[in-house]
């Protein structure tokens, strides 16, 4: 039998951290940047009603969720697009945007769906240097050519945990030439309590060459749901509408993302439970000579270099106990570091009480 011929990629493609380990049932999954808390009680309410219509398609336009995000956070209406995922968001920013003959931007470390849809579409993907695991503005400026279309940046940054403080974001947005788009992803930004960071929607709301992509599948507790959505001027937003796909966002994803953003207590908390016990596992882990980042979204940069025990050591032996860490070798290609999601109270007790007795 023959099969027509397709097109191939010289990609590397995603690999997922990994969610179970043969032969273990009950495991700790801390490799996905994951909520701690799961969702709002007004979501699983939301969720419980057995009279919602299933068999009729969604809102092609998410029109009540767009109205809600419109007011949570004061921004036009108009201007919001939402996605399966901030990844569909970044699709098709690449698809409207690239050619094969573009270059696009990304920090040598960050994340890797960036890469993947520029490459897909055969743009030229150009790794900006990044110092002590932060994106460097100057590195980024160093690397724009005639040919820079885009440049991506997530701010915090994933899998590094640094971020950019509002006067470098500004700086990279006026050094950038005007016709280079900038990309903020703001992934993680209900976790940044840092009296430096803003938020991109907050610096960059009215700029008609920044578009900012958030999600429901991280603080929310959404994952699962697929759901994240994008701004920009109204003219991009307007572009994107024609090229994506008609019912992208399910009837449930729009609903629970439209009572996420109602319940303040529950992002409150947490936010709470994450400084708290974000600064708890770093203080512990560094009594192991296992160094991080400083506290910023919801996960850990773990350096083994200083440590006398490698990252793979500890990865399999924490493995073997039924805990996940992230490893940054696949796909970062980041030596000896692990990456570690704050989980909740007791995934975060027995996680230490595992790599106490490693190193025992």
């Amino acid at each position: 039998m023959t099969v027509p011929k397709f097109k191939t990629f010289r990609i590397e493609a995603y690999k997922p951290g990994k969610s179970n380990i043969e032969k273990i049932k009950s495991i700790i999954k801390l490799s996905a940047n994951e909520s701690a808390l799961g969702v709002s009680s007004k979501v699983k309410r939301v969720l419980n009603n057995k009279n919602l219509i299933l068999s009729k398609y969604p809102d092609s336009k998410s029109k009540i969720l767009r109205k809600e995000i419109s007011k949570k956070f004061n921004c036009d209406f108009n201007k919001i697009i939402c996605g399966a995922g901030s990844d569909e968001i970044i699709q098709m920013i690449c698809q409207l945007y690239l050619k094969p003959s573009d270059e696009v931007i990304v920090p040598q470390y960050s994340f890797l769906m960036y890469r993947i849809y520029a490459q897909i579409i055969g743009a030229k993907v150009i790794f900006s240097k990044e110092k002590n695991f932060k994106v460097s503005v100057s590195e980024i400026i160093k690397s724009v050519s005639k040919k820079t279309k885009i440049v991506f940046i997530a701010n915090p940054n994933n899998p590094t945990g640094t971020y950019l403080t509002k006067l470098e974001l500004i700086e990279l947005r006026k050094k950038l030439r005007k016709n280079i788009l900038l990309v903020l992803d703001d992934a993680y930004f209900e976790y940044m309590k840092n009296i430096d960071y803003k938020s991109s929607l907050d610096l960059f709301k009215n700029k008609s060459n920044v578009v900012i992509i958030r999600t429901f599948s991280k603080i929310y507790g959404l994952a699962s749901l697929r759901v994240g959505w994008g701004y920009a001027s109204k003219k991009i937003i307007d572009a994107m509408n024609l090229i994506k796909s008609p019912f992208n966002v399910n009837l449930l994803a729009q609903i629970a993302a439209t009572e996420a953003l109602k319940d303040k207590n529950f992002i409150n908390q947490s936010v709470k439970h994450n400084i708290i016990e974000a600064n708890k596992l770093k203080n512990i882990l560094n009594k192991l000579n296992i160094y991080s980042n400083e506290v910023a979204a919801n996960f850990l940069l773990l350096n083994f270099d200083k440590c006398k025990f490698s990252a793979n050591y500890v990865f399999d032996k924490l493995q073997s106990k039924g805990i996940i860490l992230r490893s940054t070798e696949d796909g970062y290609n980041i030596k000896n570091k692990l990456r570690l999601t704050i989980g909740s109270k007791k995934e975060n007790i027995k996680f230490i009480a595992t790599i106490k007795s490693i190193f025992s």
